[in-house]
């Protein structure tokens, strides 16, 4: 059953604004790939992973997911092209091993590692294992699925429900920025 509601209703003209809504979360929460990360953060972790053992290329792509808790994922597309530009800049080598490059750093890649500041960019993104930034994104997403079915297949009263559930969640969580 697909409810229709007027365009002063609930969310707009059929619930295009709940679609849209939905849709605009999803993009801001979901996995990171390596085109929406920055240039810098790719070229951080890789150099940062590189520190500290050699690897092939899909090795890093899971790598970086791994430490990042599934929220980034850089493409083959993002890792080649980088680990290609950082052997062009001198501070990666690869050796041909099995089939595979296994890159490793350069002296002068090794130099450049340790005199960075910078923290490797899974650092800032919290990890499965200290809940944080990983967690929350899937759980905004699956929140956002569960109040667009409710919009396309509840009843007025259900949807009326799901919408004073949402409101009071949404109070809530700037309840939890309000404590110390």
């Amino acid at each position: 059953m697909h409810n229709s509601f007027p365009a002063n209703g609930f969310m707009g003209n059929n619930l295009d604004g709940m679609w849209q809504a939905v849709e605009e979360f999803r993009s801001r929460f979901e996995k990171r790939s390596g085109t929406r990360a920055g240039r810098g953060e790719l070229r951080s972790a890789i150099l940062a992973l590189l520190a500290e053992r050699p690897m092939h290329g899909y090795q890093i792509i899971h790598e970086i997911e791994q430490r990042s808790g599934g929220s980034w994922k850089p493409s083959a597309g993002s890792v080649y092209p980088t680990l290609q530009l950082l052997a062009d800049e001198g501070f990666v080598s690869a050796e041909e091993s099995n089939g595979r490059k296994i890159y490793s750093l350069t002296e002068a890649g090794r130099e450049d590692v340790a005199g960075s500041e910078t923290s490797a960019p899974w650092d800032s993104l919290g990890t499965s294992s200290s809940p944080g930034f990983a967690a929350l994104p899937k759980a905004g997403v699956d929140l956002a699925q569960a109040a667009a079915q409710v919009g396309r297949t509840g009843t007025p009263k259900q949807v009326q429900e799901a919408v004073t559930v949402l409101e009071d969640a949404r109070r809530r969580l700037y309840s939890i920025l309000a404590q110390d």
